[in-house]
């Protein structure tokens, strides 16, 4: 019980997840918000720019008849007839289109932002799974999808009705007027309808897209084992980090120790601490170098390299704790260890029979 509880997914999803999921496409979007801002635009642009299309189409057929009666009906002409066509009709229909291209563009960036990829429709084995595509079909999301639709049928069809049985009595007097007329009223209830249908389908749409912001969050939802293996993903495996640094130290205590045959003294403490120091005034040293340090089993390492290349050994038991703890391997001695240090090397330099510079 304990382990399935702290698999549960309750934690907010992390900066990461959001991402991967962003870029392989999965976001929040609902398609209703691009049918019903594309219809929209359609329905504006029909009573904006209705009128002239209808001009131009039946400009377009009047000019495709008038040059089919004077032109003679071989390969040439029909060629040229129907390029006359073609002409009329990307002039009247490019417009629109492109206005209506340009929505659904607009729709997916109110929801998603600017988002480039490929990887939705990319080809996946696991998406013609059939057993997997049965199972998706008994899930609580294509519920929803069922009832939206069904939702949405009722919404049109009401609609549809409750306009037309709202003009019951002009659609009667019609029968008494002119074509033109009822042409002219059919238009006007198809905008209506149509219009009515797109306001009732933006409230729909709202909902829908709040609906699929919290199914999306609910996806993207973590675990606090997902979150530790996210986090060794992003900064390693504390295991792997230690067992690096364990060969880092490794590798710099034997570049340290082989440093040692080449020190001038080692100073003890006499037990738990040895210092090795490297002084060279001939290739320009101002002070003894620290070549190698250590505590407890490296400090009896050293002395043993020490012992085994006949390097002299110093027992100072303050001094060999202080630069222990204040001296760095690589560097001078500090300043404040020149005295104690420079008595050192007189007796190493007196005890190999040199004179002290």
């Amino acid at each position: 019980m304990a382990e399935d509880s702290a698999q549960e997914k309750t934690e907010a999803p992390s900066a990461k997840k959001r991402k991967d999921a962003r870029e392989e496409g999965n976001v929040a979007k609902s398609t209703e918000v691009n049918s019903v801002l594309v219809l929209l635009t359609a329905i504006f642009l029909l009573r904006l720019v209705g009128p002239w299309m209808l001009e131009e189409l039946k400009a377009g057929l009047l000019e495709c008849f008038m040059f089919s009666a004077m032109t003679d009906m071989t390969m040439q002409g029909l060629f040229e007839i129907a390029q006359t066509a073609i002409w009329r009709l990307v002039k009247i229909v490019l417009p629109f289109a492109g206005a209506i291209m340009i929505a659904g563009v607009i729709a997916n960036v109110i929801q998603i932002g600017l988002l480039l990829t490929l990887k939705p429709i990319q080809p996946k084995f696991s998406k013609i799974n059939p057993l997997k595509g049965l199972k998706q079909m008994f899930t609580l999301r294509k519920l929803v999808d069922l009832a939206k639709n069904l939702l949405k049928i009722t919404v049109i069809g009401y609609i549809a009705y409750a306009t037309i049985r709202g003009n019951y009595t002009v659609i009667v007097a019609l029968a008494d007027t002119t074509i033109m007329a009822i042409w002219n009223f059919i238009l006007s209830s198809v905008y209506d309808i149509f219009l009515r249908v797109a306001l009732a389908l933006l409230v729909l749409a709202v909902l829908d897209y709040g609906y699929q912001r919290y199914e999306h969050e609910k996806k993207l939802k973590m675990s606090h084992q997902d979150l530790k293996e996210e986090h060794k993903q992003m900064e390693g495996d504390p295991k792997v980090k230690q067992r690096i640094r364990q060969l880092q130290m490794e590798m710099s205590r034997r570049r340290m120790m082989e440093q040692v045959p080449q020190a001038s003294v080692v100073v003890t403490n006499p037990t738990h601490f040895a210092i090795a120091l490297l002084y060279e005034p001939e290739k320009g040293h101002d002070a003894p170098m620290v070549v190698a340090k250590g505590k407890d089993l490296t400090a009896q390492r050293i002395k043993k390299l020490a012992q085994e290349n006949d390097i002299p050994m110093f027992e100072n038991v303050a001094l060999a704790r202080a630069l222990f703890d204040k001296a760095e391997v690589g560097q001078q001695v500090p300043m404040e260890f020149y005295t104690a240090v420079a008595e050192v090397m007189a007796w190493v330099y007196k005890l190999k029979g040199k004179t002290a510079a």
